[in-house]
């Protein structure tokens, strides 16, 4: 049961982590364009992308979508929770 409950985890918390990202990114593609008028670089290490620019997409998105992925995953921990009773067993504390 265990190993069974820790498959679905895996999977509840990737599925989660996955739609995250996915919004994340299209938020922060319109924030990007509202904010700069511009559209987001498609490959920040293009030598035609300013340093800068590269820099603050990569900055703004790299801890956008870390929050949202870390925020969803916690929902679903939560969730998991309540339809278990019990922590997903990657989340349990070690008994020492």
């Amino acid at each position: 049961m265990a190993q069974d409950s820790s498959k679905a985890w895996s999977v509840f918390s990737l599925v989660a982590a996955l739609g995250s990202a996915a919004v994340a990114k299209k938020v922060l593609d319109g924030g990007w364009k509202a904010a700069t008028g511009k559209q987001p670089p498609a490959n920040p290490a293009d030598p035609d992308v300013d340093v800068w620019e590269a820099v603050a997409w990569a900055a703004v998105s790299g801890t956008f979508v870390a929050l949202a992925r870390m925020l969803a995953q916690r929902r679903a921990a939560s969730y998991y929770v309540r339809s278990t009773g019990q922590l997903p067993p990657p989340l349990r504390k070690d008994k020492a």
